[in-house]
């Protein structure tokens, strides 16, 4: 079993919701589908184990200070795959 992600709710308000997302070696998010679309802003390098739907992973790397987008409806567990911590801000668009 694996630990938990810490998230910290920094924003919630009508237009976003922004939260700030740490994990420790090995930490998880736990199995989620986004709502909303969203962006991702990695604070550290962040080594991720991606875990998708009908068994599949793959690992990528999100480097410091990068972003990314994706739309509604991906379903996933993030897993901190490196050997430190990991830390990311997500934007929700409402």
């Amino acid at each position: 079993m694996r630990p938990a992600c810490t998230p910290t709710q920094l924003i919630d308000d009508d237009r976003v919701r922004v939260t700030r997302f740490d994990f420790v070696p090995g930490a998880e998010t736990g199995w989620h589908r986004h709502g909303y679309d969203y962006v991702i802003t990695a604070v550290t390098d962040c080594h991720m184990l991606l875990e998708e739907p009908g068994g599949s992973s793959r690992k990528v790397l999100v480097p410091a200070g990068t972003a990314y987008r994706r739309l509604e409806g991906v379903e996933h567990n993030v897993v901190n795959d490196g050997v430190a911590a990991m830390s990311f801000v997500e934007v929700e668009l409402k």
